[in-house]
């Protein structure tokens, strides 16, 4: 096989959760253009939607699905509804992310709680669906989408002259960290059946931040900006490719040499 070839995803299915937000249009995006029957799950089917018809119309294969992580039925659904439509699962890029108990960490355990259910528990679930279908085809790739927030410490001094909080919570990172090792834990049981596990840890996207904001944050990378629209492309459709055959248990951050400092 030529080198080019080996990153086509055609003949491929992928199920992407999200895909209608910052990182997620990409994803879908990156994956289509590269040729694979593509199914976005999330809870605003219509968001979706609109973003699975724009893909239709740019020529690729892109299906809007209805999804709930923080229920079983839904991700059950979800899994069976693919394998009835595609009949097999060849890549899961997990996306989706909860928003909940960002403000500080003043939070009662519900509230902690409910951010876990969807961010570790439903990870957990979803993963180990759709890894059974990859295990009776004896390939896959699964990557999951953190956060070099869950490589780093916050950086306090990206917030002087704003007037942002500075007061991220503790949950973020937390399950951004352990979506890292949790990556390498699936790796393990998993590359038996040729089943590669990785993890794609973006940096911060610039997207209407205060100006002084930005010219903090852009000061502490090495490549002098913050991401935009396209930068996950390429790793995306590297990672669900051939061209990554021997490449599994890895964390790549895509954060312009952020955590490099």
């Amino acid at each position: 096989m030529l080198v080019l070839e080996s990153f086509s995803l055609k003949g491929k299915v992928a199920v992407v959760t999200g895909g209608a937000g910052l990182y997620g249009r990409q994803i879908v995006a990156a994956l289509a253009e590269a040729g694979a029957e593509t199914y976005i799950a999330a809870r605003n089917l219509a968001a979706l939607e609109a973003v699975a018809q724009e893909e239709r119309e740019n020529g690729n294969n892109v299906t809007a699905l209805s999804l709930d992580l923080a229920s079983d039925d839904s991700i059950e659904k979800l899994h069976s509804e693919v394998i009835e439509r595609a009949g097999s699962c060849s890549i899961l890029v997990n996306n989706a992310v909860a928003r909940s108990a960002t403000d500080g960490w003043a939070h009662d355990l519900e509230a902690y709680d409910k951010s876990l259910h969807v961010n570790a528990s439903a990870l957990f679930k979803i993963t180990h669906l759709f890894a059974q279908n990859m295990i009776k085809q004896k390939s896959g790739s699964i990557i999951n989408i953190g956060s070099m927030m869950g490589m780093v410490g916050v950086e306090l001094a990206n917030y002087l002259g704003t007037d942002m909080e500075a007061n991220p919570s503790p949950i973020y990172f937390y399950e951004k960290g352990g979506m890292i090792n949790f990556t390498r834990w699936a790796a393990s049981v998993l590359g038996s059946d040729n089943i590669r596990v990785n993890c794609l840890s973006p940096g911060g996207y610039e997207s209407g931040q205060p100006e002084k904001f930005i010219e903090n944050y852009c000061a502490r990378t090495q490549l002098g900006r913050m991401a935009n629209d396209t930068d996950l492309k390429g790793a995306i459709v590297f990672l669900a490719s051939d061209a990554s055959a021997y490449l599994t248990g890895t964390n790549i951050p895509i954060d312009g040499g952020y955590t490099a400092k």
